[in-house]
């Protein structure tokens, strides 16, 4: 089992780096961006694109390990509730795996979008990137992060010791 904790660590450190070097290209660019624009009145045609896959790039690469710890934004209007009836676990654990079976809806529409944009021939303006490359990124990251939402909820309910020991 312990096996399986450090490969799910390693697993984590693939889509951290794609989202620490989405985030220094799109740091890179808006700088040179600004000085091109400013100097020598030239900026960069395809930045707003560009910023626009690179944002997606970081949101959704770091999707799933967000899911899988739990480090969600949460409001905590019902804890004292929870914690003196004893079942804050329990709410734990049935809130992440009905959030994560609730992905599938937008899995499946992202999917759907992102095949009508494939079978359209959609690119961006300047680039003439696909756009259904990113639909697919988008739908296969909210669809890890179902699965460890689902995995974590579990987890959660039936081994809490595991689950802080993964963590």
């Amino acid at each position: 089992m312990r096996r399986f904790i450090r490969l799910l660590r390693w697993s984590g450190i693939l889509p951290v780096a794609l989202a620490t070097a989405a985030l220094f290209a799109l740091m890179l660019m808006t700088f040179t961006d600004v000085i091109l624009r400013s100097a020598f009145n030239a900026p960069i045609e395809a930045a707003t694109e560009l910023t626009r896959i690179l944002m997606g790039i970081i949101v959704f690469s770091v999707l799933p390990m967000v899911s899988a710890r739990g480090d969600h934004i949460a409001v905590d209007l019902t804890d004292a509730v929870f914690h003196r009836l004893g079942a804050a676990r329990l709410r734990d654990g049935l809130v992440m795996i009905v959030c994560g079976g609730l992905l599938y809806w937008p899995v499946e529409r992202v999917l759907v979008l992102a095949e009508r944009w494939r079978s359209y021939g959609d690119v961006t303006e300047y680039l003439a990137i696909p756009e259904f490359y990113m639909g697919y990124f988008i739908a296969a990251m909210t669809g890890l992060s179902a699965l460890a939402m689902v995995a974590t909820g579990l987890l959660t309910l039936v081994a809490p010791n595991l689950l802080k020991e993964a963590k």
